[in-house]
């Protein structure tokens, strides 16, 4: 696999008297209420009310624990247009639709495409997707659309990547289930075949310099990393479990993630690539987005170390 799983999330209820969350702190109720005019809530009929209740839902996803400022850094740090839109399109706005089709269901197909290597079988799987965007009826009758699960943490379209990878991961499984290694052999699989193997980014030295990176670290950083990013931990829990305050944990996250980008981009521009298509690049990916085997490279000796 990947990534670990997406959890099921959903998004409390507001107060019956006030869509404001008291848990929350003026401070991030505040910081909330900025964001919301350059969120484009309005072109899809989404009131004041219901955005805080979005992000708010963010906030306590990732950030119960957290203190006020640490709150107030994730929502100032969430691609709220996005976040919006993906919303506003599980609603089953028509406005929100008109806007995420030509942004990007061509790239899906073409990310589809390229995983399976077959025209026929890319579409498919990009129709699969879009069906779970759109939404599919549960045993209540109720549509239940993927677009739900998505927090505005990474971009839009490295979630929909991620998203998509897994999806083709999962029919692989099955057909790999069904079928023998020495059928799959006769009809030319091989291990480069591998979905594990097969990055939907447009250069594969993407994936090779990441995988790199992280087989450079220590044991206390792959802890972290882990931690945080596949486990979904809080920064308060990481912080009980190492012995540190949850801001040093933040910190140290911060400056993790920054030194790794900087070592991919110095191993991408070793392997030739063009400074400039480096940037390029590393705009497009996200550390919760990277579609190697992070759990694989993260999940060798995660002993808690202190930090």
């Amino acid at each position: 696999m990947l990534l670990p799983s997406m959890q099921m999330f959903s998004e409390p209820e507001p107060p019956a008297d006030s869509h404001r969350n008291p848990i929350l702190g003026s401070g991030v109720d505040r910081a909330i209420a900025r964001r919301y005019g350059e969120s484009g809530a309005g072109l899809y009929g989404v009131t004041p009310e219901r955005f805080h209740q979005i992000v708010a839902g963010v906030v306590l996803r990732y950030a119960a624990d957290s203190g006020e400022s640490e709150r107030v850094e994730l929502v100032a740090s969430l691609r709220i247009e996005e976040l919006v839109l993906a919303r506003a399109c599980a609603a089953g706005n028509d406005a929100a639709w008109n806007v995420f089709i030509p942004r990007f269901r061509a790239a899906l197909h073409a990310i589809a495409c390229r995983l399976t290597r077959n025209e026929t079988a890319g579409r498919e799987l990009a129709d699969e997707l879009n069906a779970e965007l759109y939404g599919i009826p549960n045993s209540e009758g109720r549509r239940i659309s993927k677009l739900d699960y998505y927090m505005g943490r990474g971009s839009l379209e490295g979630w929909l990547r991620t998203v998509l990878t897994r999806r083709h991961i999962d029919r692989c499984r099955v057909h790999s289930a069904d079928v023998s290694l020495d059928e799959q052999i006769d009809h030319g699989a091989s291990f480069a075949e591998s979905p594990q193997m097969t990055s939907p980014t447009s250069d594969d030295r993407v994936s090779v310099a990441i995988a790199q990176t992280l087989a450079e670290l220590s044991h206390e950083e792959r802890f972290l990393l882990a931690a945080y990013y596949l486990d979904q931990r809080t920064l308060a829990d990481i912080g009980r479990q190492t012995g540190v305050h949850e801001s040093t944990v933040s910190r140290k996250l911060d400056r993790l993630t920054g030194m790794l980008r900087k070592r991919v981009r110095r191993r991408l521009q070793s392997a030739g690539v063009h400074p400039r298509r480096c940037d390029e690049l590393l705009r497009e990916i996200d550390v919760r987005d990277i579609d190697v085997d992070v759990t694989a490279n993260l999940k060798q000796e995660r002993t808690a170390g202190t930090f």
